[in-house]
């Protein structure tokens, strides 16, 4: 079984800065791409940020140069630190990765419960 837990949700005041974390725990050979994804009420899922296995990222465009995604390999997480907090940034924000569960197998993705994030204005 494979398990990813975030940390960090809440509620914010405009402005504000809030981190998220998320931890993967199990049986698992390797972790590739991380990344951080968004669903707002009546909203479809979008993917806010990945960093690869290279540590290369990508930014969705209205969150560039506020947030910042990170991993610590070692530890298998993955943190999104978020400044600068609008009211649009409210959303449930979901931790995702690509796991590779033993040598020679595809990746798959995993999912997170999920964490709200509230921003009020």
């Amino acid at each position: 079984q494979v398990r990813l837990v975030e940390s960090g949700g809440g509620l914010v005041q405009a402005g504000g800065s809030l981190g998220l974390s998320c931890v993967a725990s199990g049986m698992l050979f390797s972790i590739n791409a991380l990344g951080w994804y968004r669903q707002a009420p009546g909203n479809q899922r979008e993917l806010v940020a990945v960093i690869t296995s290279g540590g290369s990222t990508n930014y969705l465009g209205s969150v560039k140069g506020r947030f910042t995604i990170s991993r610590d390999n070692a530890k298998n997480t993955v943190t999104l630190q978020r400044n600068s907090l609008q009211p649009e940034d409210t959303a449930v924000y979901y931790c995702n990765a690509v796991i590779t569960r033993w040598a020679g197998a595809p990746g798959y993705n995993y999912w997170g419960q999920g964490t709200q994030v509230t921003v009020s204005s």
